[in-house]
């Protein structure tokens, strides 16, 4: 007689915590301190009242305190936030600048992005920055190839988190390490989906940038020897995320809404799923398809912010260095 006992699935892969991923860079940034002689001062400007953000802030004000940072917080009115910045970026005791984004949530925040100066961007948002990501350049100073470019911590977190869990390739040659891969991104905005898209196929990778207007796909560019990607705008129809997500080996979501979750029997057994938003954009039962799940990564990404502030106060010694030569 055949039993009726239900069996309850068991997971079929990992959870993986930020805290174990950002060990070892943790462990970088205090390595880098101790080649310093002063104690680098943070300075992050929170001028709304996001939930999310007020968290970011805490935490990134106890990790910075932890390692041995001087880290502020200050809390001012959205109109005043203009003067504040320019009084940050003239403050020599300053050796890095954040804002907690949105503000006013529309291109007056770009505005307020390229307002800090770039020798303190932390963030790695300055049109400097952002331009050379895009064009997959990675130094400042070429040709001599000294001063490293800033990355935006939070997709630099996420191909940190990808080379942590086996995603990159090592075997292949730098820069194509994501060759044959098909990665789904749920998220574009300026500050985290789209450079991950273009970071992601900057290293060879296929991937699918979703957001609520439509679907693109980023590629590398036609020519192997081209910096820069290539986007194109796919068929919703064609390209919807049902039809996408069972074809990826990663899936990236973003969502900064509580009442989003992506549709878990969309995604392959086996699949890498990282989620970056401070809502929750799975639900459990995700655990019975990912081989690697990641269900948040805001520690990682505040390891990158300090690493960061390291490269730029290393980026300035080089460029004062040259100035008295």
């Amino acid at each position: 007689m055949a039993s009726t006992e239900t069996v309850t699935p068991k997971p079929a892969g990992r959870t993986i915590l930020a805290s174990t991923i950002a060990k070892p860079f943790v462990e970088e940034v205090t390595g880098g301190l101790t080649k310093l002689d002063f104690k680098p001062k943070l300075v992050g400007f929170l001028a709304n009242d996001d939930p999310a953000a007020k968290m970011y802030a805490n935490w990134t004000g106890k990790t910075c305190e932890s390692l041995g940072f001087h880290y502020e917080l200050i809390d001012v009115n959205k109109n005043e936030l203009e003067n504040e910045l320019i009084k940050a970026n003239n403050d020599d005791a300053v050796n890095g600048i954040m804002v907690y984004f949105p503000v006013f949530g529309d291109s007056q925040d770009q505005y307020l992005q390229q307002l800090i100066s770039p020798e303190k961007d932390v963030e790695g948002l300055n049109f400097l920055y952002y331009h050379n990501l895009y064009h997959n350049v990675r130094f400042l100073d070429a040709p001599t190839n000294e001063q490293k470019s800033i990355l935006p911590c939070t997709p630099l977190a996420m191909v940190k988190i990808l080379e942590y869990l086996g995603v990159y390739n090592k075997i292949l040659h730098y820069g194509n390490r994501l060759y044959g891969k098909k990665i789904l991104v749920v998220n574009r905005s300026e500050i985290v989906g789209r450079p991950l898209a273009a970071l992601l196929a900057n290293d060879g990778a296929t991937v699918y940038s979703v957001d609520i207007h439509n679907v693109q796909q980023f590629t590398r560019g036609d020519d192997l020897s081209a910096q820069r990607h290539k986007v194109i705008d796919l068929d919703q129809n064609e390209y919807s995320i049902e039809k996408i997500a069972p074809l990826c080996d990663v899936i990236i979501t973003g969502v900064p809404s509580d009442n989003y979750k992506f549709p878990t029997e969309h995604v392959k057994y086996g699949t890498v799923v990282i989620n970056f938003s401070s809502s929750k954009n799975f639900n459990d039962d995700i655990k019975l398809k990912a081989g690697l799940y990641v269900p948040s990564i805001g520690k990682v990404t505040i390891s990158m912010l300090l690493r960061n502030l390291l490269r730029l106060i290393e980026n300035k010694q080089i460029r004062l260095a040259k100035e008295k030569k």
